[in-house]
This record gives C-alpha cells, structure tokens and sequence, in this order.
C-alpha cells in the first residue's frame, strides 16, 4: 500500500528520512498561523483522501483476514471431525474376511431381522425370512409392538449354530442354522425353518419368503424349476466368489415325506436394503390360488413383479422364493460355496443337518456348563435354560455395519458426513436399537469376553478405529441405510462435544491379561487418544472436576434438562445447566479410566506414571470427600447452580388474532431461585464412588451408601435397587409431557450388576464393613436374578428396566444388551 501511493506520487525518487521531515514541518507550522490552524482543522485534502482509502482498505483487509480465519477454523474442524486417528488400525486390514477369519465371516450378522445372515463385508450379500399368516401382517424387521408374541434364541454360540423360536398369533416358527467350513469364501451354511401351530383347529395358509439380495455389487440368476418355483439362486459377488443358494420342498414334520405347497417368485431390483420390506409388501397380489388335492381352492397373496418401487434409483437385485402352505412344515435352504465343492462331505440337509444340529446343540450345553458352572452351583434347570437364552440372544444381536456417521461440530452449524466406517458389535435390542451403543457395549463386552475372548478382542479392536483425529468417539453408531431407517430423525446427528462412560476400558480390565501383546500395541494409542480427549473436553470448572456437556439447552421444557452423554438421561442432575457444575459419576470414571490404562501402559512397558498419578489423586478419598459428599444430604453428590423448588405447569399461550386458539403447553415453573449447591438426588449417580470401588474398604463413608442401599424407602427393592431413591421430589415424575421418567425409580441391570460387583469386592476384602457388604450382596443378588428370570418366563423376554413396585419388565423388548449381565451374576462371575 505504502509503495502503491508512493507510484501514485511520481515514483520512488529520493526522500528525505521521516524523523528529519516531521522536524521540518513542525518548524513550518510553528513559523505560519494560518498553517498551524490548517493542522488543526480536519481537511478534504488529496493527503486526507489517501489516508483514509488506506484506513478502509486496512480495515477490510483485516476484516477479510477475520472471515478467512473464521473460515478456516470451520475448516479445519469440520476436517478434524471426519479425519480418522492416524494410529495404525486396531483391526489389522485383511483380518475379518473369510480367509482370516473363516468362524465370523458369515453370521445373523442383521440382528434387526427376526431371520437373516449376511457376510462381514461392506457392500454384503444378504439373505432373510419373511412370513405371513394370510388375514395377518408381513414380518420381516423385528419391531416393539407389531404381535409377535415372543421371540428370541434359545441357543447361539456367536460363530457356527443358533436355534430360535418365534410366536406369532398361534404360529410357531423355529429357525435353525448350521455352518460347516470349507473353501477360501467361509464355507457353506444350512437353514431349517419349522412351522407348527400352537393349540388346535384348522391352520391357516401360511407364506414363507427366503430371499437373497445384493446392495452395490455381486450378480444374482435365478434357476426356476416349472417356471414357478425359484429352486436355486446362482450367484457371484466379490467376497463369496460363486455360490448356490438351493431352496427345498417343504416336508412334513419329521420327515413325513413332500408337503403341499403353492410357489411365488419375485425378481426385483433393489433401491437400497432397507427398501426390502416395502418393495415385498406392494409387491403382493391377491391372485395367487391354494388348491390342495381333495381340499378347498383358497385365494391368498402372492409376490407379482408387476410391483415394486417405480422411480427409485436401483442398488441390488433381490430374488425371493414363496412357499404357501398349511403348517406343520419343515423348509430347508441350502447356501453351498463354490470354493469347497471339493472338500465337502456331502449336502448339510435332511438327516445330515439332523445330526449336525444334535451335534452342536450337545457341544453348546457343554461349553456353557465348563464357561459359567451353573449346573455344579446347583441352578435348576429352567433357569440354566433361561441363563442359555440371554447370552444367546446377545450373541445372535451381534450385527456387522458398514457406512457414514453424521457429524456435528459445536463449531459447525452443518451437519457432515463421517469417514466411511466399519463396525461389528452387539446391539442393546433387536426391536428398538438395532445399533452400535458406545457405553452398552463396554457392558456387553464383560459378558462376551467370557463366553469367547477373541470375539470380544475383535469387536473392542472395531470400536476403537472409530476413533477421530482428535480422540472422539460418537456415542451413537447408525451406519448404512438399514440401521438409519430405525432411528428417529432427531437422534442421527451426533454431537462431538458429546461424550460417553468409558466401559470399554471396564471390559479391556477384563481381557487385559490374556490378550495378545501386538493387540495390545494397536489398541494403545487409540484408546490415549479417548481418554485424553475426555479428559480435555469433559473437564470440570475446577482441576480434577469434570462435567458432561451437552445437556438440553432448552431447559424451560424439561422439569430437569437431560444428560444424555452420562448414559443416565433423565437422571436428576442441577436444575440449571452451567459451566459450573461438577458430575460425580463423570470422575468415577476417568478414575476407572486413568486405573485401566496404567495397567496397560506397565503391560507394554510403556510409562505408567502419569496415568497412575491421576487415578491415585482421583482416587484420593479425602479429595473426594472435598468436591462431592454433601454433608447436608449425608451422601456424595453432583454440584452446580441449583433449585429444588421447580415444577411443571400447563401454560396457555396468549391467542393470535385470527388463529385458533393455542394448545395449552407444560413448562417448567421455578419458585425458588438456584443457587450453587450439592444436587440432593439420591440414587444411582450417588452410588459410584462405590460402584468402581474407589472407597477404600475402611472408608467412613461405606456405612451411609450401604444404609442408603438397603433401605426400602431410598434405593431397596425386592428386585433390585432402583435408580432414584423413592423419597426423591423427581421419583417417577416426568420431565416434560412426552417424557415418562426413565432414569427416576425403575431398575436396571447394568447398575445393579456394578453394585453386585462391588458389594462381592468389598466382602471379600478386611474392614470394618465386610459383613454388612456380605450381606447386602447375597439379598441383592438373589432379587436381581429371580425377577428377570421370573418376568422372562412370564413374557418371553429380557427387558431394558424393570419397575420398582412390582418387578415387571419395562422400555424395549427383547433387551438382550447389558440385561444379559444376569448370566454372569447367576455365575458369580466379577
């Protein structure tokens, strides 16, 4: 700018220097009134112009210099945001295909489908089951409320075998799976579905439909026989090479010769798997004629391609294959690799799958006696039956995703699509949550890591790539179509301030010493990069305090804003969200976090100190004691800015001129201001220092949680201890007019198997509270374990919590995530 007015000025001739021209002038101005008053009165001169051109352009030079670098920090957080850690892969590149990985490559790897496998890969070749009783609904996605009576495995070893049985208005479906290795694509796999009625009368016309389909790659051709009935499905695709898909003729029950049947096929391309249910159902024609010889002609729908999706966009291609038919029936569905052709002993169907199902079905009770001893504790034999049942119905929610997260900065106002992701994981239930959960699956995991550590191994190393550049980890996984469709609009996008507990490291305690040393090695650096970026971006007002963050921001709305990332939700925290709070459960766990990863650190050889220093000064009772015990509430607390004096109102918004009248609304009345205090919430969050046992076992404060625990007006109930204490002014209350309480007085089995986790730890150890511990855990125990085992026999599931007055199932159904942890509290196993 200088040189560019000097240009302007006749060039760069010589100057004079500046401090000899500034004497010069005051010289002139001194000698000459009528300059001294032109210096002194503003002036429209050319000099003037000039310098204020250079003001203004100054000006906005900097103001473009401002919005670049605004710019460019959006930037470079949304680049931070989708770029992944730059550690080596937990999980090694090659590792879960089928020539790695033969035992997990194929599996009911699509846990929300009530019948279906699919492969470990991105763009998978699937296969499922679709029924329909005619006067009823199609089936095909398991859902909460739809009428399906119960469902749910019954045996499943996570890698060859599974046994299911689904009631449905009267129908009883049982669907079995045998794989059998051979060949470099993960061998071949057999199905046998039988269908019988309960009770009797005349059965109605049932349609099964097996299909297979593909989504973005792999060829598909049918082989029909008769032209109606698809009796195989030839097919190619890049991680399965050449297969046949093989559909038998339906049979008696045990084997009581050829069953009638009418066949419908559908060939059909494919807009996107989560499309499938759509593309079957408006396919459907009532057309199709039943006519059993010597019965009467029924009509009934069947699948007509002149259905379908018009104007979709195509991905894949489906091929299904209707049986309609008068159960009982026996269906048989062969998938035969073509690389073990060679080595294969004969066709796994009829007698041979028979055999193999009694095979595996021996060799899963032995394995689940020698993993959990029930029988030698003396557990009877309906509830060895039922133990079997939860740990399978975990294993079979075992799901394998593949797709994008969408991603928001707190610095971001749009929304961003994540690096392409791979996950396998364990879903928390079939029906509502089809989908990865960052801190259900550290409890999952405990279980896991008992039945199989390697499976276990695995689904923790896929976990931690999930890791950003930055350390985070949504806490939410919805990857690909098919898991998005079954999640609501407002609970897609995740947040990167959102954190959650970090049980990952709770069940990496477990596996710690029999893992693998180089496993080890891959899993360091991520899981620093986690625990480094909550301790950064979850730090408390004041050192060695932390706090959740993203709390609800609108906290008119709420009787107590949630805190969804604790896991804990609706879980009364301060009733005013601020900068200023401190969250007990929050320092709990990065106390288990720092313990954890020291333990790791010293495994590797790497230092331990600054991990050991922190959980010891997190550790540090007295410290403790100064941050959360609440001397007026006789118990450990969050603190923050504080008002228990606050209720919900209907208010009715003034009227519009002109407009109906509003619809009244439920808004939260303060009547008494807050102020920085202890929150007095009794209850789960209050129980931490001893659920992660970080009270030393002579602690003075031991005697007030166990007293807390036991009394039947605070936290004891016959079932288990409920999650807010019965005398709590938030018990059972909602917390807005849509949201019943679900943190506020039901019980959960994950708390619970902490606390029974925790109670046999301080038993077992010298103090002065050992026996009351003793005591309070054989009582807890037996009431946790009889109530979901009584409530799973009277509905056929595992649920997500269950109600305090009477121990009856509540939420989601079946709830096979961490309600499993049962198996391990029937095994005494901590």
């Amino acid at each position: 700018l200088m040189a560019g007015e000097r240009r302007r000025r006749g060039g760069d001739g010589p100057r004079e220097r500046p401090r000899e021209r500034l004497r010069d002038r005051a010289e002139r101005r001194d000698r000459d009134p009528k300059l001294r008053q032109q210096q002194q009165t503003p002036r429209d001169s050319g000099r003037g112009r000039v310098t204020l051109a250079l003001t203004a352009a100054a000006a906005a030079l900097a103001l473009g210099l401002a919005a670049a670098a605004v710019e460019w920090h959006r930037w470079s957080e949304a680049s931070r945001l989708v770029t992944p850690h730059p550690a080596p892969p937990a999980v090694l590149p090659g590792s879960t295909g089928p020539l790695a990985s033969p035992t997990y490559f194929w599996g009911t790897y699509r846990p929300h489908v009530y019948f279906g496998m699919k492969t470990r890969s991105p763009r998978a070749v699937v296969t499922g089951l679709m029924w329909l009783q005619h006067g009823g609904n199609l089936r095909h996605t398991c859902e909460q409320n739809d009428g399906v009576s119960r469902y749910g495995w019954l045996m499943h070893d996570g890698e060859n075998f599974g046994v299911q049985e689904i009631h449905d208005e009267g129908l009883v479906l049982r669907t079995e799976f045998v794989k059998q290795p051979g060949g470099n694509h993960g061998g071949d796999w057999s199905w046998r579905v039988t269908a019988q009625m309960e009770g009797k009368g005349p059965a109605p016309l049932l349609s099964l439909f097996f299909y297979v389909a593909t989504d973005g790659q792999g060829v598909l051709r049918p082989v029909l026989e008769n032209r109606t009935r698809l009796a195989a499905v030839a097919g190619t695709a890049e991680e399965l090479g050449d297969f046949t898909l093989t559909f038998l003729p339906p049979t008696g029950e045990a084997g009581e010769g050829p069953k009638y049947a009418s066949y419908n096929f559908l060939a059909a391309g494919v807009p996107g798997l989560h499309r499938l249910t759509d593309l079957v159902r408006q396919s459907l024609r009532e057309s199709s004629m039943f006519s059993p010889p010597g019965g009467p002609r029924r009509r009934f729908f069947g699948v007509s391609s002149t259905g379908g999706l018009p104007g979709e966009p195509l991905r894949g291609q489906l091929l299904l294959h209707q049986v309609t038919l008068e159960p009982p029936a026996v269906l048989e569905v062969m998938l035969e690799s073509g690389s073990a052709a060679g080595a294969r002993q004969g066709r796994l169907a009829g007698p041979a799958l028979s055999t193999a199902l009694a095979q595996h079905t021996a060799a899963f009770e032995r394995r689940f006696e020698d993993t959990f001893g029930l029988g030698a504790r003396g557990v009877s034999a309906p509830q060895r039956r039922f133990a079997q049942a939860a740990l399978s119905e975990m294993l079979g929610g075992i799901g394998f995703f593949h797709g994008r997260s969408l991603l928001r900065s707190e610095h971001q106002e749009e929304p961003v699509p994540g690096a392409e992701s791979m996950l396998f994981t364990a879903v928390p239930s079939r029906s509502c949550f089809p989908r990865g959960f960052l801190w259900d699956e550290g409890f999952h995991l405990l279980l896991l890591s008992r039945w199989a550590p390697a499976l276990a191994r695995d689904i923790l190393a896929h976990w931690l790539d999930l890791v950003n550049t930055d350390g985070w980890i949504p806490r939410e996984q919805i990857l690909g179509d098919e898991a998005r469709a079954r999640v609501p609009p407002e609970f897609v996008l995740q947040h990167s301030e959102t954190a959650n507990p970090p049980t990952l490291l709770l069940a990496l305690e477990r596996l710690l010493p029999d893992a693998p040393l180089p496993y080890l090695r891959r899993l360091f650096p991520r899981l620093c990069a986690w625990f480094a970026w909550l301790n950064r971006t979850q730090a408390g007002p004041e050192p060695l305090t932390f706090r959740w963050r993203g709390r609800d921001t609108d906290p008119e709305r709420f009787l107590n804003p949630k805190t969804l990332a604790s896991g804990l939700d609706d879980y009364p925290r301060a009733s005013h969200p601020s900068v200023l709070e401190r969250h007990l459960d929050l320092r709990c766990w990065m106390a288990l976090g720092a313990r954890v990863l020291a333990a790791l650190a010293e495994r590797l050889g790497e230092p331990p100190v600054p991990y050991r220093d922190m959980a010891t000064t997190l550790s540090d009772n007295d410290l403790l004691d100064r941050l959360h015990w609440a001397p007026e509430l006789g118990t450990f607390a969050d603190f923050g800015n504080h008002s228990a004096a606050v209720v919900l109102r209907w208010h009715r918004p003034a009227p519009v001129p002109g407009r109906p009248p509003p619809t009244p609304q439920l808004r939260r009345e303060v009547r008494e201001a807050p102020r920085l205090q202890f929150v007095g919430a009794l209850g789960y969050v209050s129980l931490f220092p001893l659920l992660l046992q970080l009270l030393q076992a002579d602690s003075p404060r031991l005697p007030a949680l166990l007293s807390s625990m036991r009394s039947e007006g605070q936290l004891w109930t016959p079932f288990g201890l409920r999650s807010l204490a019965r005398d709590s002014p938030w018990y059972l209350r909602r917390n807005t007019e849509h949201d019943p309480p679900y943190w506020r007085g039901s019980v959960w089995v994950n708390i619970n198997f902490l606390a029974l986790r925790a109670l046999h730890g301080y038993a077992r150890v010298a103090g002065p509270h050992r026996e009351h511990a003793a005591k309070l855990y054989r009582e807890l125990r037996h009431n946790l374990v009889a109530n979901v085992f009584r409530q799973y026999e009277a509905t056929g599931f595992l649920w997500e919590h269950y109600r305090d007055s009477d121990g009856a199932g509540q939420g989601c159904h079946p709830f096979a995530g961490w309600s499993a942890l049962v198996v391990l509290a029937m095994a005494e196993d901590y």
